[in-house]
C-alpha cells in the first residue's frame, strides 16, 4: 500500500510543480492588465463580442491572440481567443463562440446584464458602457483581466503583397482584424502621398499588401451578423478595391442549383437595387454552398504571376490539407508561389 502510494505522488508531482509554475509565471507577468468592458454583445450561433478599453502601452499585431479571465466564471481559468480589432483601434475586442462550459458560462454571465438593442444596432442582446452618464446608470459588467498579445501565423501576413485570408466558421476573427489594418495601412499611405509628407519609413517598409483575397466560410446564415459592420465599412471604404470579400453559406444549396435559383434572383436583384446582399445582410454579396478552391488558386495564380502569395488559414482541422496540397500543386505548376500558414483550433 505504502508503495503505491509513494508512486502515485511521483506521477503527481510533476503535473503539479508545472501547474503552480504556470500560475505563478501567470500572476508575475507584468501583460497582464484590468481592462474596462464598453461594449458587449450577443449574436446568433452562440458568440459574444467584448469590446475593451486599450490598457496603456498595449501594442500588438493583427492575427495575434489574448488569454481572456473572467473571476464571475473562474478566478484560474484564462482562455485564448484570437483579437478582432485592429492596432489602430481604440479599443480591443474579441469574438467568442460558446464551445464549452466557460465560454458557456461566460455568455450567460454577460447575457445577465445585457438588453434586446434599439433599432439600427446589431445582435441579439447588447449593453455599453457610456462615459456621459453617472457610474450608477452604466450596466455592471463582470471584472476582466487580459493576459498577452501572443504571437500567431497570421500576424506575417505584412510579408506578401498578396495574401488569400480563409476563415472557417469563427476562425474568421483574426482575418477581421487583418483586413480592417490593410485597410488602416492603406489610408495612411495614401494620406501621406497626397500630403506629400513621406510619412513613417519603417511602416512603409513593413507594410507590403497591396491585394487580399478573404474567403469566409460558413454553415449558419445568422454568422454574417457577428461582423455586418466591419464588412460594410471595408466595402464602402476599399475605393481602389485593394480586398476583395467573399461570403459562402454552406447550409444552402450549391450555385447554380434549381432549388436556389429562387434565392440568387432575389438577392442579385435587392442587391442591385438597395446595395444590400439578403441573405448576410451586408454589402458583400453571399454564395452558397462550398468555394472550389482550386479554382480560387487558378485565379490568384494567373491574376499574380511571377509573385509570392501568402495563404492564411484559421479554422477546424478539415481544410487544412486540402489548402496546403493546393498551394504546393500550384506553387510547382505555376511561376506564383503560394506559401501556407495554418491556425487550428
Amino acid at each position: 500500500m505504502n508503495v503505491m502510494l509513494a508512486q502515485t505522488w511521483m506521477y503527481l508531482a510533476v503535473p503539479m510543480v508545472m501547474y503552480a509554475c504556470e500560475r505563478l509565471t501567470r500572476a508575475l507577468r507584468s501583460s497582464v492588465r484590468p481592462v474596462k468592458i464598453l461594449k458587449v454583445a450577443v449574436y446568433p450561433g452562440n458568440v459574444l463580442s467584448l469590446h475593451f478599453s486599450k490598457p496603456q502601452g498595449f501594442r500588438y499585431k493583427s492575427g495575434q491572440y489574448i488569454f481572456v479571465n473572467c473571476a464571475a466564471v473562474s478566478p484560474f481559468q484564462w482562455h485564448p481567443f484570437s483579437i478582432t480589432s485592429a492596432p489602430q483601434d481604440d479599443y480591443v475586442s474579441v469574438h467568442i463562440r460558446t464551445l464549452g462550459d466557460w465560454t458557456r458560462e461566460l455568455k450567460n454571465v454577460f447575457s445577465k446584464v445585457c438588453r434586446p438593442p434599439t433599432e439600427g444596432k446589431s445582435g441579439l442582446l447588447r449593453a455599453e458602457y457610456d462615459r456621459d452618464v453617472g457610474a450608477m446608470s452604466n450596466p455592471s459588467f463582470p471584472k476582466v483581466l487580459i493576459d498577452g498579445p501572443y504571437g500567431a501565423p497570421a500576424q506575417d501576413y505584412k510579408q506578401y503583397d498578396i495574401v488569400l485570408l480563409v476563415g472557417l466558421g469563427i476562425g474568421a476573427t483574426p482575418m477581421i482584424s487583418i483586413i480592417k489594418d490593410i485597410i488602416n495601412n492603406m489610408k495612411r499611405l495614401e494620406g501621406d502621398v497626397e500630403s506629400g509628407n513621406p510619412g513613417d519609413a519603417s511602416t512603409s517598409a513593413s507594410f507590403r499588401t497591396r491585394r487580399a483575397y478573404f474567403y469566409w466560410v460558413t454553415r449558419e446564415q445568422g454568422s454574417f451578423e457577428w461582423f455586418r459592420g466591419v464588412m460594410d465599412e471595408i466595402a464602402e471604404s476599399d475605393k481602389k478595391s485593394v480586398i476583395e470579400l467573399h461570403n459562402y453559406c454552406t447550409s444552402v444549396y450549391e450555385d447554380g442549383d434549381a432549388r436556389s435559383a429562387l434565392i440568387a434572383m432575389l438577392q442579385s436583384l435587392n442587391h442591385a437595387k438597395n446595395g444590400v446582399d439578403i441573405v448576410s445582410g451586408t454589402r458583400v454579396k453571399t454564395h452558397f454552398a462550398r468555394p472550389n478552391w482550386r479554382n480560387v488558386y487558378k485565379r490568384i495564380a494567373l491574376n499574380h504571376r511571377e509573385q509570392r502569395v501568402g495563404v492564411f488559414y484559421c479554422g477546424a482541422p478539415v481544410l487544412t490539407k486540402e489548402l496546403r496540397d493546393l498551394a504546393q500543386d500550384f506553387s510547382r505548376k505555376t511561376n506564383t508561389k503560394f506559401e501556407f500558414h495554418k491556425e487550428n483550433f
